[in-house]
């Protein structure tokens, strides 16, 4: 293999944006988390100048041709910086002088401080989720075993009873055993493992919203896809993962009941798009399948936004707030996370699955 080839496929690997300017602040290589930084590819970059990259940047384009011209290197941090996109991004940064060949070039390293809180924020869910799954157990198993002999002796004390007018009160008891057995089952979420087989996300999208547009047939809500058809199939649990979305996508069907909402057409956008170079939790992903959920909506409360995918916590009323801790539930068993950005007007639910396994070439 090529020596060049070996060094690109470790920078690739790397996490950290990598980019190499020649004298004229042109960009002349960039790596793969750099380019998804950026928002440009590789190709691209050559034909554009630091300035075309970094809009509204001038001070920071001086203090790195300074660098160039005086040889120095330097460190910034938190820097913002405005893409071409409109997007704003917030990095740390490192300027180092080369000279190559006798051309001066500068090194630019970049690390991007979203990324960093981003992947505390996963850790923080992932491990809540395990913690608080391991907790619901613990507690399921100490409330059915004496419900069911509260259960079983209600059934006795009915096959004694002299008067069958008194069976009616040994019925309550047992219908009301029965009830919170049930609601300890739908706490410890789905006892079986998932069935995995390959699954076409859009399939699995599709069914959900067959699903919501039978139950809402009378409702003014709007809803509109937004697929990207060259998302390849993965190996998943097609029926689990209709229930993850179905409770999203139900959810958000629910927020526009609420007096908070002050249009007459609720609209629920169903985007999916491919992402590169993603960690969950502290897992590298080259390839993962994102599906947004989004709806128009009042937001979520934020004093539950930390909370939201705890079990028995809902922002409604006559909320069970069981559906999005089962749903965060079945995509962690897929290897993947839900995490959510709520304002007035636009809640988006981002579902992240990987496509290939974690740091696979």
């Amino acid at each position: 293999m090529n020596l060049d080839n070996v060094y690109k496929r470790l920078l690739d690997q790397l996490k950290t944006g990598v980019l190499l300017l020649d004298e004229n602040l042109r960009p002349s290589y960039l790596n793969l988390a750099a380019e998804a930084l950026f928002e440009i590819s590789g190709k691209q970059a050559p034909k554009m100048v630091l300035g075309d990259v970094l809009l509204d940047a001038q001070e920071d384009i001086d203090e790195i041709r300074q660098a160039l011209i005086n040889q120095t290197s330097f460190t910034k941090h938190e820097a913002t910086f405005r893409l071409p996109t409109g997007k704003s991004i917030t990095v740390d940064y490192t300027i180092n002088f080369i000279e190559e060949s006798g051309h001066p070039q500068i090194l630019m390293e970049v690390n991007s401080l979203y990324y960093s809180q981003r992947i505390s924020k996963d850790e923080a869910i992932l491990s809540t989720q395990a913690t608080t799954r391991e907790l619901v157990r613990g507690l399921a198993h100490e409330i059915k075993n004496p419900l069911g002999g509260i259960r079983g002796a209600a059934q006795l004390l009915a096959d004694e009873l002299p008067n069958e007018e008194l069976t009616d009160y040994t019925n309550v008891i047992i219908e009301e055993a029965d009830r919170l057995r049930n609601l300890v089952d739908r706490l410890v979420g789905a006892k079986k493992l998932p069935v995995m087989k390959l699954v076409n996300i859009h399939e699995v999208l599709e069914r959900v919203t067959s699903l919501i547009e039978a139950e809402e047939n009378n409702k003014t809500i709007e809803l509109v896809k937004d697929y990207d058809p060259s998302i390849p199939s993965f190996m998943g649990d097609p029926e689990q993962l209709i229930q993850a979305i179905l409770n999203i996508v139900r959810n958000a069907v629910q927020a526009m009941d609420s007096p908070a909402v002050d249009h007459d057409l609720g609209k629920i956008l169903l985007r999916t798009r491919i992402a590169r170079q993603v960690t969950i939790g502290n897992t590298l992903h080259r390839l993962v399948v994102r599906v947004e959920i989004e709806d128009n909506g009042p937001g979520i409360p934020a004093q539950i936004t930390d909370t939201l995918f705890y079990p028995m916590i809902s922002g409604r009323a006559e909320g069970s707030g069981l559906g999005l801790s089962i749903a965060q539930s079945i995509i962690n068993q897929h290897g993947g996370i839900i995490e959510c950005n709520s304002e007035p007007g636009s809640t988006i639910f981002s579902i992240t699955i990987p496509l290939s396994d974690g740091n696979q070439d």
